[in-house]
């Protein structure tokens, strides 16, 4: 059963290394078609993808549902598709006549 990262140093260098991946990935597909709107879309795409990631864990655990933990994407996804909604802190929604 693996164990959880705690080791600070360690977690920077997972860091440092899933950016070194990204750079190297993102530049093999430069490579193979140099162009500027290339390099565009790929930006855009690391952009789009930060701030759904941004989303599924700070925006979800803090605005939306604060009672509910992520254990990772695959949760969140479960989370989203079982559409979970927390009990209204104002009580339930009043329909005026």
């Amino acid at each position: 059963m693996p164990r959880d990262l705690k080791d600070p140093r360690w977690m920077y260098a997972k860091a440092g290394l899933l950016v070194v991946g990204g750079l190297i990935a993102g530049l093999i597909v430069w490579l193979e078609q140099p162009t500027l709107k290339v390099a565009c879309l790929l930006a855009l795409m690391v952009w789009c993808f930060a701030r759904a990631y941004y989303f599924a864990f700070y925006v979800i655990e803090k605005y939306i549902d604060p009672s509910f933990r992520f254990a990772g994407l695959s949760s969140a996804v479960r989370y989203l598709l079982q559409r979970r909604r927390p009990p209204d802190a104002n009580g339930p929604e009043r329909t005026d006549p």
